[in-house]
């Protein structure tokens, strides 16, 4: 018989992880326990797999939940994780996506130049956004989930709503638009202050598109600066409070979607967009 202790180990496949975070790639069985690069934790790699281009197959759904943050698996990644749980208990057919497994480019700002040339659909194709924007057109509601980074959203936020322009820009163009008397719901969390700032900034883009926010629409919660940040993540994960004002937000929401205002209100609405 072979002596065990001398048996040779069967490893299985190595497989490349991506950090969504930063980039960094790791060779392995499984994810690293966290990325030597920026120090996010295991849950932000993802497998690294053949590219696929990024589409929507144009089944009809309600609810587009996006997370905003640079970390998928962090703590806005909870409020995003307790919004599915509504979702998913009420029934609702929603798509949930984090922003960081996608490309999103920097707006071209068209418009600057030629506000004819800011026009729907966007004259950047190559990345991910134009799929977004289809998919902003096809659902009832959106939720919206953002860390607060420097008292304002995240810099994916930031750069994802600016994409929009095309969208809001419709209405300047004077032709149909494809957004007003949508419901959107804005979730945000962070380390300390700037939790209805972030929320505002948020809400402005969607208002200018002719979203109507939910009643009660808005949650935040932050966690304090008295604390030390490597705390947040135990904190949002256990906190009763953030999870209570997320499943309101996300109640409400979809109360005001049922009563479908977009039906009713599409055509009769002025758009006053900036």
């Amino acid at each position: 018989m072979g002596n065990s202790n001398n048996e040779t180990k069967i490893q299985g496949p190595a497989m490349t992880w991506k950090c969504t975070v930063c980039g960094f790639i790791f060779t392995g069985e499984t994810p690293p326990g966290g990325c030597p690069n920026c120090h996010s934790p295991s849950g932000e790699f993802i497998h690294e797999k053949e590219y696929v281009p990024f589409t929507y197959d144009g089944e009809p759904f309600e609810v587009l939940l996006i997370n905003g943050s640079t970390h998928r698996a962090g703590n806005t990644g909870v409020m995003t994780e307790v919004a599915e749980e509504v979702l998913r208990e009420r029934g609702v057919t929603y798509r949930r996506f984090n922003l960081n497994e996608y490309r999103i480019d920097h707006c071209w700002c068209c418009y600057a130049v030629r506000a004819q040339s800011c026009d729907y659909p966007c004259r950047n194709p190559n990345d991910d956004m134009h799929v977004f924007h289809q998919m902003l057109a096809a659902s009832k509601a959106v939720i919206v989930a953002s860390p607060i980074n420097w008292n304002t959203m995240s810099a994916r936020l930031k750069i994802f709503l600016d994409r929009t322009t095309c969208m809001q820009n419709l209405y300047h163009l004077k032709k149909p638009g494809l957004t007003e008397a949508k419901i959107v719901g804005i979730l945000v969390c962070g380390h300390e202050d700037g939790g209805i700032q972030t929320a505002m900034d948020i809400f402005l883009n969607f208002q200018q598109m002719g979203y109507i926010l939910a009643p009660f629409g808005i949650a935040y919660r932050t966690h304090g600066a008295e604390f030390n940040s490597n705390a947040d993540r135990e904190f949002f994960r256990s906190d009763e409070l953030l999870k209570s004002y997320t499943k309101g937000v996300v109640t409400n929401l979809i109360e005001m979607m049922r009563l479908n205002p977009e039906k009713h209100l599409k055509g009769k609405l002025i758009p006053v967009s900036e």
